[in-house]
């Protein structure tokens, strides 16, 4: 079993920047899709950005333009740099991984991200 640790998250004001990072327990195929999830209480769970093994990336709308999400295939790793954070963007952020071959998916414990003055 594949498991994720974040890092990264903390307190900021509002137009500050974070920078989170996800690291597996073991290699990670670069077939497989990584991303980034967040939730924040009495809400569901959204995608916040995503990135395939070609590099092709999506990200939500309200976020596109201020975040950018990154791989390193190499360090089983993903990154997601947070810029002009807003308080909105206050919420717990998981890290997610697809295997293409399996079908499994795994989830890391989540790390809190509070953007507020």
């Amino acid at each position: 079993q594949v498991q994720l640790v974040e890092s990264g998250g903390g307190l900021v004001q509002p137009g500050g920047s974070l920078r989170l990072s996800c690291a597996a327990s073991e290699s990670i195929f670069s077939d497989d899709t990584m991303g980034w999830y967040r939730q924040a209480p009495g809400k569901q769970r959204e995608m916040v950005a995503g990135i395939t093994s070609y590099g092709s990336t999506v990200y939500r709308d309200s976020v596109k333009g201020r975040f950018t999400i990154s791989r390193d295939n190499a360090k089983s790793s993903v990154s997601l740099q947070m810029n002009s954070l807003k308080p909105e963007d206050t919420a717990v952020y998981y890290c997610h991984v697809q295997q293409l071959l399996t079908g499994n998916e795994y989830w890391g414990q989540g790390t809190q991200v509070t953007v507020s003055s």
